[in-house]
């Protein structure tokens, strides 16, 4: 089989692997979707192995790219009971693996294992832009049959990382929440938290993404480009007090800043987007407003579950994220424009792979 692997400094080459084959608690995935997350850019855009060694995860050869996996189970391994993996069985991938018996592998957070997360799919071993992955049966997380292959892709990480950081705030209905940011994890954030009955306040320096957000559920648009008093402009949307609650999804220094000084007394900030750094007054901007901050990593196995229940239960289109479908062999084109940051979300579809 192909599958694309980055060769570094905004380079990618489809390469030849073998088809791979079960071990003992394994399975084979034939991917049907998988996404381009953000997060894949560190590792195009640097150095060979510079990304992966910056998080402190080590590569051995070339390596498939991709950490949003959906498809059906192909084949599964000794070991896999009946009621764990199914040949047919339609998925999701959970992309990481731990030890699978600590306290955080057992309750699905296999990224906080204790021991230190094994693997990454797509970072440090093989992930799903290719035909077929293997992987441990204890990573699947059932995709319902309401959902397409392309929204089980986005839940596996971008959709997914928003759910799981709502979920982290208490979002209530009757909620006003910042959202900074409105990229994938962004816009997906302002879908979930709309569909939760919230009142959303969407922030973006592109007026083209404040517009998706629009059609996404958001109730009030700001530009940070052109607003110069952002704080002061989400006070006055939420009669001088503040929103309940703000998400950056965007790793910007400023708006991280602003989406903690933003909120309310007793308010809640979540940070979502990787990177760089923020800072803050902590006496005015939190201590002396009783507010909580909170860092979010993904999800788990159940919140990925949990999450893609949600989304079929309340026919949420999820679908409408993806501006940009590709084949495998497209994979150079994708991933330039997708280096852009000027699009929206994009997914390999592999049965329309030439």
């Amino acid at each position: 089989m192909q599958g694309v692997v980055f060769t570094g400094d905004r380079k990618l080459e489809l390469q030849t692997f073998p088809d791979p084959v079960p071990g003992e608690g394994e399975v084979v995935l034939e991917i049907k979707a998988s996404g381009l997350c953000g997060s894949d850019l560190k590792f195009y855009r640097s150095p060979p192995g510079a990304a992966a060694k910056a998080l402190g995860l080590g590569t051995t050869g070339a390596v498939i790219a991709g950490h949003e996996p959906c498809g059906v189970v192909a084949a599964v391994g000794p070991g896999v009971a009946e009621n764990q993996a199914r040949v047919g069985a339609r998925v999701m991938q959970h992309h990481y693996r731990g030890c699978g018996v600590c306290p955080h592998c057992s309750t699905g957070w296999m990224q906080l294992c204790v021991e230190g997360v094994k693997e990454v799919y797509g970072v440090t071993g093989h992930g799903a832009h290719a035909r077929y992955m293997r992987c441990p049966a204890r990573t699947l997380v059932p995709l319902p049959d309401e959902l397409s292959f392309a929204t089980g892709a986005a839940i596996s990480c971008g959709t997914g990382t928003a759910w799981g950081a709502l979920k982290r705030l208490d979002l209530a209905a009757d909620q006003t929440i910042a959202i900074f940011g409105q990229g994938p994890v962004g816009l997906s954030a302002t879908q979930l938290a709309h569909a939760f009955g919230a009142r959303v306040i969407a922030l973006d320096t592109s007026d083209a993404r404040l517009a998706r957000a629009r059609e996404f559920g958001a109730d009030v648009l700001i530009n940070p480009a052109t607003e110069k008093d952002v704080v002061g402009a989400i006070r006055a949307a939420t009669h001088g007090r503040g929103a309940h609650a703000s998400l950056d999804a965007s790793s910007s220094p400023a708006a991280r800043r602003q989406a903690v000084q933003c909120v309310r007394t007793w308010g809640k900030a979540c940070f979502v987007g990787e990177g760089d750094t923020v800072t803050l007054d902590v006496s005015a901007d939190m201590l002396r407003r009783q507010v909580t901050l909170i860092g979010s990593w993904t999800f788990s196995t159940v919140g990925q579950a949990e999450c893609a229940r949600f989304i079929a239960d309340r026919g949420i289109d999820v679908d409408a994220l993806f501006t940009q479908h590709w084949r495998l062999n497209q994979a150079e084109e994708a991933y330039r424009l997708f280096d852009t940051q000027s699009t929206g979300k994009a997914v390999f579809l592999m049965d329309a792979a030439a």
